[in-house]
């Protein structure tokens, strides 16, 4: 489900039209230290939705620089500029401007939460740091590889496992599972297509839908209409008995045993059986006659 985050008209989620979301929030200014201080201690005050409008616009750009780091993990740029549009959100009614540091280097911490939060939830099914040290271990394990010029999927040997898991203070076999997992990501359906001209098709558009669609749901439910009329009209054929005994055991929600029809009607079991099958027989019958 896609988030609606909207503030004064406008809207903070740019999954649908990501390149006009990062053309628009070009034209917000960049807020002036002073400027910054005196919105921020008037937002603290008031809690104006108009302020915060203001702070806001003028970081947008904070989130998207924040977002570029992260654009290797395969995931939507557009749902992670939301994430972390969201962490600003939250920085916003945090902010303590009397401490004496900037908007942007108290947000960046909150932008930065959000959207490895959001990285981690959706990487993989299966969850993949439940510790400070191995979320460190993950959003840190690719800039090493890079820095090492590690760039393929080959195993990483001994001595370089060794001194990732002492640099990021975790085991090293902590580091075997975490790089093991890295190359067999999960991938996600919303992932825009390689090569796509204009860069909106994802994986998803190409799985088609086994649903029935709404032509042949009806279709269906007329055939089911035109069958049961079919067979009550095919009734006529048995007399009463045979359409009791049929009734009772093909199509009641409880069926009646044979032995407890055999004594209603004082026949044995297998002329119950017999009566029942030569009823649908007959049914069948007379069906065919009538189409």
């Amino acid at each position: 489900m896609k988030k609606q985050l909207t503030l004064n008209g406008l809207d903070f989620s740019p999954e649908e039209n990501l390149s006009r979301y990062l053309q628009s929030i070009k034209k917000f200014p960049i807020l002036s230290p002073d400027e910054e201080y005196e919105l921020a201690q008037q937002y603290k005050k008031t809690k104006d939705s108009h302020i915060a409008y203001k702070l806001i616009t003028s970081h947008l750009r904070l989130v998207v620089k924040v977002v570029t780091k992260y654009k290797g993990y395969g995931l939507p740029v557009g749902e992670m500029i939301s994430e972390g549009n969201i962490g600003l959100m939250y920085a916003i009614d945090k902010f303590a401007p009397e401490k004496g540091f900037r908007f942007s280097t108290y947000a960046l911490w909150w932008i930065k939460a959000a959207v490895q939060k959001y990285i981690l939830n959706s990487w993989s099914l299966v969850k993949l740091g439940t510790t400070s040290a191995q979320k460190k271990l993950f959003f840190n394990l690719r800039k090493i590889k890079n820095r090492l010029n590690l760039v393929d999927d080959r195993e990483l040997s001994q001595h370089i496992l060794n001194n990732i898991a002492q640099s990021l203070d975790v085991s090293v076999q902590d580091v075997t599972d975490m790089n093991m997992r890295l190359k067999s990501h999960d991938g996600s359906l919303n992932s825009i297509i390689d090569g796509d001209d204009d860069g909106t098709t994802e994986w998803l558009d190409f799985i088609s839908d086994s649903k029935p669609n709404q032509e042949e749901t009806l279709a269906h439910a007329e055939t089911i209409k035109y069958r049961k009329q079919m067979f009550y009209r095919a009734l006529y054929v048995l007399n009463k008995r045979e359409k009791d005994i049929l009734f009772k055991r093909r199509l009641y929600e409880k069926t009646i045993t044979l032995d407890d029809l055999s004594k209603t009607y004082h026949i044995s079991k297998e002329r119950v059986r017999q009566i029942e099958l030569n009823s649908i027989k007959k049914i069948t019958k007379a069906i065919a006659l009538m189409q």
